[in-house]
């Protein structure tokens, strides 16, 4: 049996290892991209003074994400590095909540930017439809104070229940409380799983209606444009925009589905499951944002000149 045990510490350690690398690339990457679109959208409203509400969405976003990605990486290190630290209190339960804060806020503001694309966009002649196109741009500080609040009330919840298991941990010591411990941890946990996992519903729910509400209107919009003969300047930019959503219908309906999965397995080692389910959700904030920036004509000039620029430097330097 000793064998069979040192091989599973072996591997249990060996995808600690593994997960932790991919997650540190990830998040160096994902807050490179984030702090660029942060960046570029700060300097635009200095410059004009003017601040539209799909640069506030996105500028909420880009800083969510940039956050939410930071405190991973400080959680996926100290967690190999210093793990007797998730034992002293509050590091777990302050850690934990702001992740999870972070990272619902990082949803609802995903979830947002899709339904005022779809408000913005769509073409719809539904009285309450035109009343939310009128009324979008006031509507949107709310919604984003609003994500803002409820991701709060989702953190709270989480680092309650997180400190009230670490309690049960260290109060249950004895062989004969094992069963006690085991019904505790239960208690504790399948109300913040309920409550984690219907936040989450909740924001997918908001990204399928609003995507499916979109690419009907753009699709419709565009059999119109081609039985009136017309540009196909017109034809390629709704063609774009339809693949622009698409593609984060699919990422998003990936990471909703790591994310219930996470929920599953969190109370398990690293394994490969696990691991597959880790390096695709930390992939999402980086893969969404690289599309928001290339749907952008703003951000994608910029980032294509600033790569040129970098590149130019780089081959001047290095140059014989």
């Amino acid at each position: 049996m000793k064998p069979c045990y040192s091989q599973d510490k072996h591997n249990n350690s060996s995808y600690d290892v593994m997960a932790t690398a991919v997650i540190t690339l990830q998040a160096l990457v994902g807050m490179w991209i984030n702090a660029f679109i942060a960046s570029v959208l700060c300097i635009t409203w200095v410059k004009k003074k003017t601040f539209n509400s799909s640069d506030k969405i996105l500028l909420f976003l880009g800083c969510s994400r940039f956050w939410y990605l930071c405190i991973s990486l400080a959680l996926s290190i100290v967690s190999i590095s210093f793990p007797l630290c998730f034992y002293v209190h509050p590091f777990p339960e302050l850690f934990l909540s702001i992740q999870s804060f972070l990272n619902f806020c990082n949803l609802w503001a995903s979830a947002c930017l899709c339904g005022f694309y779809c408000i913005k966009i769509g073409n719809f002649r539904h009285i309450f439809f035109i009343y939310l196109k009128l009324k979008i741009d006031r509507i949107v500080p709310w919604l984003l104070l609003s994500s803002v609040f409820l991701s709060l009330v989702i953190g709270a919840v989480v680092f309650n229940i997180t400190g009230e298991a670490l309690c049960n941990d260290h109060n249950c010591t004895s062989q004969g409380d094992f069963w006690k411990l085991s019904a505790k941890r239960d208690e504790h946990f399948f109300p913040a799983i309920f409550i984690v996992g219907f936040g989450f519903a909740t924001a997918f729910t908001a990204v399928i209606f609003s995507a499916f509400l979109l690419l009907f209107s753009l699709c419709k919009h565009k059999h119109r444009m081609l039985a009136n003969s017309a540009s196909d300047l017109s034809v390629d930019v709704h063609i774009k925009a339809i693949k622009s959503i698409l593609s984060f219908f699919v990422i998003y309906s990936i990471n909703f589905t790591c994310l219930i999965l996470s929920l599953i397995y969190s109370r398990g080692k690293t394994s490969p499951e696990t691991f597959v389910i880790l390096v695709l959700l930390y992939a999402f904030p980086t893969v969404h944002s690289l599309i928001l920036i290339f749907s952008n004509p703003k951000l994608e000039k910029t980032l294509l000149r600033t790569l040129s620029c970098v590149k130019c430097k780089v081959c001047v330097r290095y140059k014989p």
